[in-house]
């Protein structure tokens, strides 16, 4: 990101500019790693999301991402195409598909998480340890507005 040593401070210190040049180069360094794995930062979320305990439907997972309906059917789609996801009929409610992690979809979630770790070390190498846990934190409480 060579151009942005060109940018003025006047743009460099918004935090806007800030957040989209950190999420571009974490992005940078993540999707090499993701790409041996056959799936990209966004289908990893959601083998992260459908992988955290009992099968949701997808409008839950839709939901807790803030993804629209339309849009959550297309990437389980992509990741049923795979073999990663499966979809079943709810217990109780023909209407509500339930999504679950394959075996393979299991094994692509913990290497992808992995990937993920690796990849936030390096953008985060120039913090020390508390510095980085502090950004963490300070981000989630940004984003959940508290």
């Amino acid at each position: 990101m060579s151009s942005d040593l060109e940018a003025p401070p006047a743009v460099t210190q918004r935090l806007g500019y800030l957040l989209k040049h950190a999420q571009l180069r974490l992005a940078e360094l993540a999707e090499p790693e993701y790409e041996p794995l056959g799936v990209t930062g966004r289908q990893l979320a959601l083998l992260a999301l459908f992988g955290d305990g009992p099968g949701q439907s997808q409008q839950d997972g839709a939901a807790r991402l803030g993804v629209d309906r339309t849009t959550m059917v297309a990437l389980v789609d992509e990741l049923e195409a795979k073999g990663l996801v499966r979809r079943e009929v709810a217990p109780g409610d023909r209407r509500k598909r339930l999504v679950t992690l394959t075996a393979e979809g299991e094994r692509v979630r913990e290497a992808g998480e992995a990937a993920t770790r690796r990849a936030e070390a390096l953008l985060l190498a120039p913090l020390s340890a508390e510095g980085a846990d502090g950004l963490r934190a300070a981000l989630l409480r940004v984003v959940r507005a508290e």
